[in-house]
């Protein structure tokens, strides 16, 4: 990219205005000097000076783009030249810029040997003693132009380090804004899994047994048709407890979500809706709220996966565990007791339940068992209440 293009018009006409207007008060007063003496301004001084001056600044435009080459050219020029003493010192200010002590030096030798050489030009009668003025009066110049060089580069180092800080903050929190948004999208989508696979699975199980079996009764019938329509109630109402909680002010809380005690329950409404489960639970003591939801999680999750993938089979759940331990939980089912087409796979169930147990510091574990089965473990950390207090 072209250094040069990052300067407007504007910035770049002024530059050139202030270096011409420097040069012409030189040059001015030059022209003063020498018509004070007998041989007055000559011919170099009105045609030869403005040409070499108008040359200088029109070399100035490239200055960012051939930096080196430009400043020496202009720094050697301008000493044969007052009107162009401004680009002089303007070019040796803009390869200051750069900080770069090889090319400044340089620049500032090129400046003052050719200000001694070129001295005889205008052959203005100098005072005895006034030679050194000839020497130090260049030397001076180079190092104020120097000066203002370098403070103008570290300050653009400055503006540049500060603006790529900038951009570079602003595309780390645009970064974490897009993780935020799709932490969200997959928290969202795991509630909604965990509500209503559930449910909808017990329904689309009832629903399967209205369709395969035709020896029902009607009292059969009606007590199916009944589940189904209290399944998809209770999904409807969990949608609508899932949808508010999302869009709730950050500051309210949000309802009790069900824990280990809820479990019976879960098992409860399964069997109702015609799978065959038993529970076996040896649990003393209640869990903290995160293991006995976790707890509840997994147990939801494994009749949720054997109404989808094992219609008929038998479900068994075991629950051990006490305080000071751990809380080891397991859901078994037999083979499919019919043949069904494949369901449809979120994506979300195992992979978000394995989430939350290591969240929960705990180990899942889920795979088929011989006879076609499967077997889904999880070993939860149960600290004892009482640990880590002092007496």
């Amino acid at each position: 990219m072209d250094v040069a293009a990052r300067l407007g018009w504007w910035q770049q006409t002024w530059r050139l205005v202030a270096a011409a207007a420097v040069g012409a008060l030189l040059w001015l007063s030059t022209g003063v000097v020498l018509r004070g003496q007998a041989t007055g301004p000559g011919s170099w001084f009105f045609i030869g000076d403005p040409l070499v001056a108008l040359g200088c600044l029109t070399a100035l435009v490239w200055r960012r783009r051939y930096p080196l080459a430009v400043a020496m050219t202009v720094v050697i020029a301008s000493t044969a030249s007052a009107l162009a003493s401004g680009a002089g010192f303007l070019a040796m200010v803009s390869i200051s810029t750069r900080r770069r002590p090889v090319e400044i030096g340089v620049v500032a030798l090129a400046l003052v040997t050719a200000s001694q050489l070129a001295g005889g030009i205008y052959p203005i009668q100098n005072t005895p003693g006034a030679m050194w003025y000839q020497l130090v009066f260049p030397v001076l110049i180079a190092g104020i132009a120097v000066a203002m060089g370098m403070a103008i580069g570290a300050r653009r180092v400055e503006v540049r380090t500060l603006r790529d800080r900038a951009e570079s903050a602003e595309r780390e929190q645009t970064a974490r804004a897009a993780q935020a948004r799709a932490l969200e999208r997959n928290r969202i989508a795991r509630e909604m899994h965990d509500v209503l696979a559930h449910r909808i699975s017990l329904v689309a199980m009832q629903a399967g047994v209205l369709d395969h079996r035709g020896d029902l009764t009607a009292e059969e019938n009606r007590v199916l048709v009944r589940s189904i329509a209290d399944g998809s109630h209770q999904a409807l109402e969990e949608l609508r407890d899932v949808l508010g909680v999302l869009r709730a002010d950050p500051g309210r809380p949000e309802p009790p979500q069900p824990s280990l005690d809820r479990i019976p329950d879960l098992v409860a409404d399964a069997r109702t809706s015609g799978l065959d489960v038993t529970l076996t639970t040896t649990v003393t003591g209640t869990p903290s709220d995160v293991v006995g939801r976790t707890c509840y999680r997994i147990v939801q999750e494994g009749l949720t996966n054997a109404a989808k993938h094992a219609p008929g089979a038998h479900v068994h759940i075991t629950l051990e565990g006490t305080a000071g331990g751990t809380l080891d939980v397991s859901v078994r089912n037999s083979p499919a007791a019919r043949a069904t087409s494949p369901p449809p796979a979120s994506g979300f169930g195992l992979l978000g339940l394995g989430e939350r147990v290591t969240l929960a510091g705990g180990e899942l574990d889920h795979h088929p068992t011989t006879g076609h089965g499967y077997l889904l473990t999880a070993r939860l950390p149960w600290p004892n209440p009482t640990h880590g207090k002092r007496a």
